[in-house]
């Protein structure tokens, strides 16, 4: 299969030569190899034998079925992977009583977000990444509470992927903190998202990063009846949510500059694709320009609506007798979200995209500061200048670029100065700097801004 976006890069340096390289990280590639389509498939069965997982299901805490005694058994999990972590990792419910609303919470309703934090080695370095799924399922009718609602793939499938990355990655060190999170309440409005994207705000976390899976274990469609498991989605949006509310003039910039397709969520989608390409083998990460599918919405976008670079990660293609339907059998037709409808190696390849896209983020320093690009006279080339990041050890920087109609870069150029001129028009590319850590992780690319004096 042909990649649209191949791990081989072509890198330059002063003076400008090429050199072909595969930059995989040992330590990561030890990861990836670490999950387990087993692990991932009693996973599933684990959270599937609650029967329902409906956030108004019975809140008993000694029982045997609802969201209550699955939260109990995915704490379970992070208390287990906490105690191989060396004390890094803590395991949290963080709990709250939610009032009826009238709409999908009929009376008032404890909702906990299941947390498993693993903290960050460098104490300077305050960065936050999350990868988080929604524990919550729901049968035709959202409100139906003690109907089987096995949910195995909706939002099973995201759920069992964080409990085994947090299996995986609680036995290593990385210099930021990594936030593993099963939310509750998404089927009754993105409740956990709310909170936790609120709480983030309140506790001015630095969270430069989330990346929300929900539906991301089933390699087949209804209808069109396509079976595949070599794609998968990452949904992201392009102008920031922020901007409806923008003082600070950014609207105008984006207007000026052309930087409409550069946000933050894209941004960071195009470095999911780049990374989860590298890493995992037969799959394409394709790239969707909007916020999220018509008529749905995920976990993401509270994060989305509050500043943060989110975007939703889900298979390529939805099977809807096995979404959001009562487990039974219609006109010959089995409908139901239950685990014999998913494909676990598939599984496995998505839950890779996380580990390798996350890893690499954990162990990069971070992102350079005050990058600009030099625009006060007419020329044919780009100076390119910035500072380095706040925290993190640095070997150099990547220069990125990309022609303006191009959807993900195209070219690297490394460089261990502070600056870089490169002779191809400003006015034909776009261009971003990632700083670049000792054994080459790299950070987030920042975009410059004009440097117009």
């Amino acid at each position: 299969m042909r990649k649209t976006l191949l791990p081989v890069l072509l890198l330059f340096s002063s003076p400008l030569f090429a050199q072909t390289i595969v930059n995989r990280d040992p330590q990561i590639v030890q990861m990836m190899s670490e999950l387990s389509t087993d692990s991932l498939r009693a996973h599933i069965d684990g959270l599937v034998r609650f029967g329902t997982r409906n956030t108004l299901s019975s809140q008993n805490s000694t029982a045997t079925r609802g969201i209550t005694p699955a939260r109990q058994w995915v704490m379970r999990k992070f208390e287990q992977y906490a105690r191989q972590s060396g004390g890094r990792m803590t395991a949290t419910l963080d709990t709250w009583t939610l009032p009826a609303d009238g709409r999908r919470v009929d009376r008032p309703t404890e909702i906990a977000n299941v947390m498993a934090t693993l903290k960050g080695s460098d104490p300077t370095d305050t960065r936050v990444f999350v990868v988080q799924g929604h524990i919550d399922s729901r049968a035709t009718s959202v409100m139906s509470n003690t109907v089987d609602a096995p949910g195995a793939n909706d939002d099973g499938s995201g759920t069992a992927a964080v409990i085994e990355l947090c299996r995986v990655m609680s036995k290593y060190s990385f210099p930021a903190t990594i936030v593993f999170v099963a939310v509750s309440g998404e089927e009754q409005g993105l409740l956990g998202a709310e909170h936790l994207s609120e709480r983030a705000v309140q506790e001015k976390w630095n969270l430069e990063a989330l990346l929300n899976n929900d539906i991301m274990g089933s390699n087949n469609s209804s209808e069109t009846r396509i079976i595949d498991n070599t794609r998968l989605r990452v949904f992201s949006e392009g102008l920031p949510a922020t901007l409806v509310r923008d003082t600070t003039g950014r609207v105008g910039q984006i207007r000026n500059f052309g930087t409409e397709n550069d946000g933050k969520a894209r941004t960071l989608a195009r470095y999911l694709k780049e990374i989860g390409e590298r890493y995992v083998e037969n799959l394409e990460v394709v790239m969707v320009y909007r916020n999220d599918r018509f008529l749905r919405g995920g976990d993401h976008t509270p994060f989305v609506n509050r500043g943060f670079a989110a975007v939703r990660i889900t298979e390529m293609n939805e099977n809807y007798e096995h979404q959001h339907q009562d487990v039974r059998v219609q006109n010959g037709v089995e409908y139901g979200d239950l685990a014999k409808f998913m494909d676990f190696e598939y599984l496995r390849k998505n839950t890779g995209v996380n580990l390798a896209t996350l890893a690499n983020l954990a162990k990069s320093p971070a992102m350079p500061q005050n990058v600009t690009v030099d625009v006060r006279n007419l020329t044919n080339s780009t100076a390119l200048y910035w500072k380095a990041p706040a925290v993190g050890k640095v070997r150099g920087y990547y220069v990125l670029m990309r022609e303006t109609h191009w959807p993900f870069w195209q070219k690297k150029f490394f460089t261990t100065n502070l600056g870089m001129t490169l002779p191809y028009s400003k006015d034909n590319y776009y261009f971003a700097v990632q700083s670049v850590s000792e054994s080459g992780n790299e950070s987030l690319p920042v975009l410059p801004v004009p440097n117009l004096r």
